[in-house]
């Protein structure tokens, strides 16, 4: 009888039928997201190494954008924040629309997509054991832009720092004033520097941290008041982007122009310093101003 007339050759585990062929064999897929790709030097890096370096290229110290609750998390001591002022939403009151959606779709569109309420957190936390009052912009959410809800909690922020004699901290990050609030988004630029105005007389100390990018309505207003400024390397800090200054005047621009490290040649930035070191960096600026102050 032939081997075949039994079965017992069909059914063996190493059949050349159950075989894998090369046509047949499972591909292996990367997940998405695995990789990424540093803008400034190109290298291929492993997306997790990134993130455990606190979202800098491991290669070129790259300072990629950061998220707001990343940025909270890094910069204060482990579970020390208490939000403050989170029961302030947005409105509309100017019935905006474009393109078809109102701006209060956007708004929940921005929520979604975001995980966050509006453009900024406020509260209170430690930074290396060294409480202070802080507000950290969210450039996850509407591009960190200033709008009426943002200035009201910066406000009762520097408020409540005032009141109780607590260093001010602030980490911009944003793409400048909220269209779709129009004139009422424009008036939170004399609001927060007026309150920061009160916060100077009081004695206060505020430290200005300024991240890729920082433009617009903030850059003119709150963001450049700090008592000490710092930014990033290489972030961008400006009111209008270079391309629109460029087109404007039709002149070429200096070389590094709005960057961190051009800033500080000029005399707006006070320290340009790496996001590792920024902890460092503060808690040793509120000893040191609090203590002669």
């Amino acid at each position: 009888m032939a081997e075949n007339d039994t079965g017992h050759e069909a059914n063996h585990p190493f059949a050349p039928s159950k075989l894998p062929g090369p046509g047949q064999r499972k591909k292996r897929e990367v997940p998405d997201g695995l990789w990424m790709r540093c803008e400034q030097c190109e290298s291929m890096l492993f997306r997790k190494s990134v993130r455990e370096n606190q979202e800098v290229c491991p290669e070129c110290n790259h300072h990629f954008r950061m998220g707001g609750r990343d940025r909270l998390n890094y910069l204060l001591d482990t579970d020390t924040f208490e939000e403050l002022f989170n029961d302030i939403y947005p409105a509309d009151p100017l019935d905006f629309q474009w393109g078809g959606k109102t701006y209060l779709d956007r708004l929940e569109k921005e929520r979604k997509k975001s995980g966050f309420d509006e453009a900024v957190l406020t509260g209170v936390g430690y930074v290396k054991g060294r409480r202070a009052a802080v507000g950290i912009l969210v450039g996850d959410f509407l591009m960190g832009s200033l709008g009426s809800v943002m200035g009201e909690k910066l406000c009762l922020l520097i408020e409540h720092a005032t009141e109780r004699k607590l260093p001010l901290v602030i980490v911009s990050m944003s793409g400048g004033a909220r269209m779709h609030e129009g004139a009422l988004s424009l008036m939170q630029m004399a609001k927060t520097s007026a309150a920061l105005a009160r916060y100077d007389d009081s004695g206060g100390l505020y430290i200005s941290v300024l991240t890729d990018p920082t433009t617009g309505g903030t850059t003119a207003s709150f963001a450049m008041l700090g008592d000490i400024i710092i930014a990033e390397p290489k972030a961008l800090i400006g009111f209008a982007g270079p391309r629109v200054i460029r087109d404007t005047i039709k002149a070429d621009l200096p070389v590094g122009f709005q960057r961190a490290e051009f800033l500080q040649e000029k005399g707006f930035v006070d320290f340009i310093t790496h996001r590792h070191d920024l902890r460092d960096e503060i808690s040793r600026l509120i000893d040191y101003c609090c203590h002669y102050r």
